[in-house]
């Protein structure tokens, strides 16, 4: 298999995300996170979004209140955040990066990443090296959120299933193939983007995530440095259960040293 993180960038899907993408109920997503930020006593300051994509969540923080910061590494979505930024005329900084390599001028009080854009990480060292430096990055006592795609999902919703849709500016086939040994999910998707004459122009991206357990997430975030906080069922304040379909965790920086961080 060719390395994962040569495909996790999205390309021509970048253009019709967001419609492909209307069955996620972003403004509950960004009501919890908010109340979760309160709840540790972050109201306002600078919070980093990891995998900020087309920007949807960025802005709804910003609009809250927060100073956005979005880290993504597709040129092409932050080219889509960065036309809502010129409509709502937020103050946001976009930077083009890969979350496990990204950099920073300072500490920022929280870090979120939603849509499980932690799944696109296929190796636990690779998950282990981001959330070493979200400790480094957040303010002493800072604040992680991010969500994750289950096991339960991978295995019972997606795994080795083909979804097709059909809307009015494009249509796509989806085709899902899933390890358990190895915990990666192939996506192999074809979109069919209608064009001004009239016919439909054909793009192909392949994606890789990797499937964590709860456990797993958990020891990786301990090792890394950062205090456990919590683990919900989805953006919801149940317990995780045998069949949630997406994890959302929160963790605390802990420990950290006058020293600076090393990325060498």
């Amino acid at each position: 298999m060719e390395k994962a993180e040569e495909f996790c960038s999205y390309g021509a899907f970048a253009s019709v995300y967001d419609i492909l993408m209307d069955n996620v109920n972003y403004e509950a997503w960004a009501d919890f996170l908010k109340e979760r930020l309160k709840e540790y006593g972050i109201f306002d300051g600078l919070v980093l979004e990891l995998g900020c994509g087309t920007g949807t969540m960025t802005e709804l923080l910003s609009e809250a209140g927060y100073d956005m910061i979005g880290v993504d590494n597709s040129g092409e979505m932050l080219a889509e955040a960065m036309e809502k930024r010129v409509e709502s005329g937020h103050d946001i900084l976009y930077l083009l990066q890969d979350m496990q390599e990204f950099e920073l001028y300072g500490t920022v009080r929280a870090i979120i990443s939603v849509c499980d854009s932690m799944n696109y990480v296929t190796e636990e060292e690779e998950l282990l090296r981001v959330f070493q430096l979200a400790n480094n990055y957040l303010d002493p006592g800072g604040i992680l959120i991010f969500d994750i795609n289950t096991v339960y999902k991978y295995e019972e919703i997606l795994g080795d299933r083909t979804i097709a849709e059909n809307r009015e500016d494009c249509s796509f086939i989806w085709e899902n193939s899933y390890d358990p040994e190895t915990g990666i999910n192939v996506y192999e998707l074809a979109l069919f983007l209608s064009r001004e004459d009239g016919l439909y122009e054909k793009e192909e991206e392949v994606h890789y995530q990797r499937a964590y357990t709860m456990e797993c997430v958990k020891n990786l975030l301990e090792k890394a440095g950062m205090e456990f906080l919590a683990v919900y069922d989805g953006y919801t304040l149940e317990a995780p259960r045998r069949d949630s379909e997406r994890l959302t965790f929160v963790a605390r920086e802990k420990g950290k040293s006058q020293v600076p961080f090393r990325t060498e």
